[in-house]
């Protein structure tokens, strides 16, 4: 536990990828090489992500093309897209899997939405924790007499402006991407 506040940024900013990471897995309308690279695939006795088994590619603004490299595993990637629930319905020709992106209905959009906004409570939540931590470690050094009570309070407050900032950044990634969703 740190009050440092280069730590407690960092520890932020961690939240702030995690949550960019999440919605780039989340499906709109356009193809994305970030929708199939978080799928796991059944492969040499243990799961690994799409892109270590092969190419992903965006031929086309509503296809995708995954090249996998071992013949072998063919099939496991078809049934790991099929079984992704992203809505996707692989085709297989030789070793290239063809992914069209079809279009999304009203109701898929919404819930798409609501899949987004959780993301970005729980992002909100992981930086409300880190400043908890912080605040928690400076109330410590106050009581150990580490620091005064007015450092603890200045320090309390550039916590709580970088809070405010990171919570600001997630509401504005969060409203872009329901916009993009529900972009028709």
């Amino acid at each position: 536990m740190s009050a440092d506040p280069n730590d407690l940024a960092r520890r932020m900013d961690g939240a702030i990828e995690s949550l960019n990471k999440e919605f780039s897995g989340l499906r709109t309308g356009r193809a994305s090489t970030a929708l199939l690279e978080n799928i796991s695939i059944e492969a040499y006795g243990s799961k690994m992500p799409m892109n270590q088994v092969g190419s992903i590619s965006v031929p086309e603004p509503r296809l995708l093309t995954v090249q996998v490299w071992d013949n072998g595993l063919v099939k496991d990637v078809e049934k790991a897209i099929q079984e992704s629930n992203l809505g996707l319905n692989p085709q297989t020709e030789g070793n290239l899997i063809r992914v069209p992106i079809p279009d999304l209905s009203e109701e898929r959009r919404i819930d798409l939405t609501k899949v987004a906004a959780k993301f970005g409570e729980q992002a909100r939540v992981a930086v409300r924790n880190v400043r908890r931590d912080g605040m928690d470690s400076l109330k410590k050094s106050e009581k150990e007499g580490k620091i005064s009570k007015d450092e603890q309070h200045t320090l309390g407050e550039d916590i709580q402006k970088l809070t405010d900032e990171h919570i600001a950044l997630i509401d504005q990634m969060l409203s872009e991407k329901e916009q993009e969703i529900l972009q028709v």
